[in-house]
């Protein structure tokens, strides 16, 4: 069960967006990469392939460290670290160590 989660809020701990807030939009636990919302810009230069598809230079999210990333606690609105526990219906949930409430 990964600490980071597709869907989940982080901010990033280091790099140049230092300090920003975003969105996780897809995870790759083999490479220890996530890519977030709005973060870690990257320009690439596309050729147009169709008729249809336009080329030119196309601005989009990379792929960052899972390291410099830190789950966002929506409920005490802290960066802050995943635990687990035992929910009473014997399911694992992931929980905020600073408020103890259920993530996600």
């Amino acid at each position: 069960m990964p600490k980071i989660r597709k869907n989940d809020t982080v901010i990033l701990r280091a790099g140049k967006d230092k300090g920003k807030k975003g969105k996780v939009l897809g995870v790759f636990p083999k490479r220890n990469r996530a890519i977030v919302e709005g973060v870690n810009f990257i320009k690439r230069h596309t050729r147009k392939t169709r008729q249809d598809a336009q080329g030119g230079i196309i601005q989009k999210e990379a792929s960052l460290h899972i390291s410099n990333l830190m789950p966002f606690c929506n409920k005490c609105n802290k960066p802050t670290r995943i635990g687990f526990t035992l929910l009473k219906d014997r399911t694992k949930a992931r929980i905020c160590k600073r408020c103890r409430e259920v993530i996600g």
